[in-house]
């Protein structure tokens, strides 16, 4: 994909290795369990009681020399274990070449940074926005990137997950952003755009129900080959030509998601991490998982 997934990303903590800020999105698959969060505490510091009880007197020692409070090594640290999880998925094209050892490599570092706040409910607020996918084992988005990479008159761009949440308390919207194109007939990478919008309702601290509603094609972009076909540069546009680009452009088929019963389709998402700048997600029932980073905001 374009662009460097480190691009952009950026911290508040002093210490850390990150020095940008980095765009980022999610495509949840469906499924019928529910995952439980992982006992994990959000706050590294060991209680007096630990095993670890010494290490964290040391820690509490380095940081008082160096003018640091353990909360903010604990920030140095979370920001360290996304930097390593960015590191591990970064050559894998988004998922589609990985090994087995690379995928236990990348579920030992997804799990590391779930562990920072796993458990506490979602805030609907810092989920809001647009993010941008970086990662995901799920089958059912792999299979378009297997499709570009067999079919020469086929390409996948940016894939988003854009969340409508700001000022709701229990749910809201998200719509799930895949552009593609077709070379020589639409633009390189955002020739056209695919959408899949949903509604979601919060059943747990950390579990959505997706309820999905309608599937849209839109934004066609032709290329400038296929736009001098219709209106040569040579001569002027005719009406005829020029009503034929705007239809193009404007163009919009939306399709409503039903199953053979006629009922919406839905499903079940686990968000296992959420920040500023990083969202993660697992399919319930095994469908995969994702890393998202935050993205610009995206006008549909």
């Amino acid at each position: 994909m374009p662009g460097d997934i480190f691009s952009g990303f950026h911290t508040d903590v002093s210490r850390s290795r990150l020095a940008q800020k980095m765009d980022v999105i999610a495509f949840p698959v469906c499924s019928a369990a529910v995952i439980r969060a992982v006992p994990f505490k959000k706050s590294l510091v060991p209680t007096p009681n630990s095993s670890t009880n010494v290490h964290h007197q040391k820690v509490v020692h380095y940081s008082a020399t160096v003018g640091l409070s353990p909360r903010r090594d604990a920030e140095t640290e979370l920001e360290d274990k996304k930097y390593e999880l960015l590191g591990v998925i970064r050559d894998t094209q988004r998922g589609l070449v990985t090994t087995a050892d690379q995928r236990s490599v990348i579920e030992e570092a997804l799990v590391s940074v779930e562990a920072f706040d796993a458990g506490e409910a979602i805030d609907l607020g810092e989920l809001d926005g647009t993010w941008r996918l970086q990662y995901t084992s799920a089958p059912d988005v792999l299979i378009l990137f297997e499709s570009a990479a067999r079919l020469p008159f086929f390409q996948v761009g940016q894939i988003f997950q854009k969340f409508e949440c700001r000022d709701e308390s229990n749910g809201g919207v998200v719509r799930n952003i895949v552009k593609w194109s077709i070379p020589s007939l639409l633009e390189e990478q955002e020739g056209a755009t695919l959408l899949v919008s949903a509604k979601f309702s919060v059943v747990s601290s950390r579990n959505i129900y997706l309820q999905f509603e309608e599937i849209a094609l839109n934004n066609i972009n032709i290329s400038e080959e296929l736009q001098a076909l219709i209106a040569p540069a040579i001569l002027p546009r005719s009406f005829i030509s020029f009503q034929i680009l705007q239809f193009i452009r404007a163009f919009k088929a939306e399709f409503p998601v039903r199953n053979p019963g006629r009922t919406s389709v839905g499903g079940l998402y686990y968000l296992s991490y959420l920040d500023k700048n990083m969202l993660l997600g697992r399919a319930v029932g095994g469908g995969g998982v994702f890393v998202f980073t935050r993205a610009q905001a995206i006008v549909l």
